[in-house]
């Protein structure tokens, strides 16, 4: 939370009424923060010399059914094949689900991996954040997402913006919500400006919406600044403020996060959600314009943008409810990936920046009448594009019930590692010192980037 307003629930206050309670009342931001003349040079300087690489990753929340999705079986019994069929795409011989039919038409810009093996089998975001195995040992403060990681080992883009980002929304449901900065500790928490956060973000009356006008800006952080001054208070100011003073200042980032600011005809290509209803009450809102604010941020200047979307741990119940739930998921997914993908494009990004699109595991191939598809560590999917990578393929193969892996098995630390590749970041040479000091490698088991993409 951020908070920077008047109000009164300290009695020491300014003269203006504003109180030292509300003046410093600054959470965790979890960036390298600006001053002001910091950021005034970083705008005068906002043309880097190298390119600017990122990457936007995607968490499926609850496990998404890859059988159901891009690893259909026509010809398996009713009971594993399910009331989907098969579609040709734009890549000879590469099928999708019949419910892709926007996605189908861009598969020569994607690849999809339906191999993933080594899953694990409970829900837990973390392997999909970071790479590692939950269950594995872990050093003292536990593994840093791979944002973090970033952060720490390739710091800002533009100095204005956060390095990482994260437009994930908080899950009722625990083990569906991003891991933190493990080892590397707060300072290296995302920047999340969606939920309660978004709402929170307030500088002396000046909101996240109102950020676009510079001067009432600046107008009222000088002012904040010369009251802090009078009572000897900008010295004493922790990191967390000053990080959260440079966010403040940035008219780029609050533009990026403000989708009035967007071509309304690309906002309706994407689509839009309600980002208050949580999917099956426990899930993360289903909210397409998610990935279009991230395409934005990343404009902005970001290197890591996470997002979480819908739900997709769908059981049975009466009338195999998970097909429902497919029926309403698939359309709107297919609407807003195929716009990232044309999106990126179109303004020259996909050389550049990577999507990553997966869930925890795969689903079960047998749908029972009680629970569908259950959870299924044996077999996962991951769906890439842009990055500058090979695309138009499909890596790995399924048994003839989408089971097991039967070609090129894949591995998380396999695509942790082409990410940090795709990143400019060697995963096999690149470390992070953990509390005790000793350097850890970012990728777990000496893990390659996939040959097949790079």
């Amino acid at each position: 939370m951020l908070t920077i307003a008047g109000g009164k629930e300290a009695p020491t206050s300014f003269c203006d009424g504003i109180s030292r309670r509300s003046a410093i009342k600054i959470g965790s931001l979890g960036l390298t923060g600006l001053t002001l003349p910091r950021l005034l040079e970083a705008e005068a300087n906002s043309a880097p010399g190298k390119p600017q690489k990122s990457v936007i990753m995607i968490y499926l929340v609850g496990g998404p059914p890859h059988q159901d999705m891009w690893d259909l079986k026509p010809n398996a019994p009713k009971e594993i094949r399910g009331p989907w069929n098969p579609i040709a795409t734009n890549v000879p011989g590469m099928e999708l689900c019949e419910a892709f039919p926007l996605l189908a038409k861009q598969a020569d810009k994607f690849t999809i991996v339906r191999s993933i093996v080594g899953s694990q089998a409970g829900h837990d975001a973390i392997q999909c954040f970071n790479g590692h195995d939950p269950k594995a040992p872990k050093p003292l403060g536990g593994w840093p997402q791979f944002g973090s990681a970033v952060s720490k080992l390739q710091g800002h883009y533009r100095e204005e913006t956060p390095p990482f980002i994260s437009l994930c929304y908080p899950c009722t449901h625990g083990p569906y919500n991003e891991p933190g900065p493990g080892f590397l500790g707060p300072a290296y928490t995302p920047f999340q400006p969606m939920g309660p956060t978004k709402n929170d973000m307030v500088l002396n009356g000046i909101t996240l919406d109102r950020l676009q006008h510079r001067k009432a800006l600046l107008k009222s952080l000088d002012q904040f600044k010369s009251q802090a001054d009078d009572k000897g208070m900008m010295e004493g100011m922790d990191a967390f403020t000053e990080q959260a003073m440079g966010i403040l200042t940035s008219s780029r980032l609050a533009q990026a996060l403000d989708l009035s600011n967007e071509d309304p005809k690309i906002v309706e290509r994407y689509g839009t959600g309600d980002p208050t209803k949580h999917m099956d009450g426990n899930g993360a809102p289903r909210v397409p314009q998610s990935l279009l604010v991230a395409r934005r941020l990343i404009e902005a200047g970001a290197r890591v943008v996470t997002l979480n979307y819908s739900k997709w741990d769908w059981h049975g119940g009466n009338n195999n409810s998970i097909f429902k739930r497919e029926a309403e998921d698939f359309p709107v997914f297919d609407q807003c990936v195929s716009a990232l993908i044309e999106d990126l494009h179109e303004r020259g990004l996909a050389e550049t920046t990577t999507v990553a699109i997966w869930g925890e595991f795969g689903r079960t191939p047998v749908i029972s009448a009680r629970v569908g598809r259950d959870h299924w560590p044996r077999l996962n999917s991951a769906m890439l594009a842009g990055g500058g990578m090979n695309h138009g393929q499909v890596i790995g193969s399924s048994d003839r019930l989408a089971g097991e892996a039967v070609s090129r098995p894949v591995t998380f630390p396999e695509l942790f590692a082409t990410l940090y590749h795709n990143l400019g970041i060697d995963p096999n040479l690149a470390t992070i010192d953990d509390l005790n000091g000793r350097p850890q490698y970012v990728v777990a088991d000496n893990a390659k980037p996939i040959s097949e993409l790079v």
